[in-house]
């Protein structure tokens, strides 16, 4: 993905994804490529989480 996305807007895009599905509202033709999407929303998430742990992690070491 060549664009930074936020946090919150991966998010939002995830949980629209999981509620078009939970609805039917994904036809089989559209399925995998939404799957597709929400894994790579899913890794964004992920790595930012991990990112900001790390950050938030040394800033309260830095405290000690």
């Amino acid at each position: 993905m060549s664009k930074e996305i936020s946090y919150d807007k991966a998010f939002e895009e995830l949980q629209q994804i999981v509620s078009d599905m939970e609805e039917g509202e994904i036809g089989v033709d559209e399925l995998s490529v939404k799957v597709k999407r929400a894994s790579e929303l899913i890794k964004i998430c992920k790595e930012k989480l991990s990112s900001t742990e790390e950050d938030v992690s040394k800033i309260l070491k830095g405290l000690k």
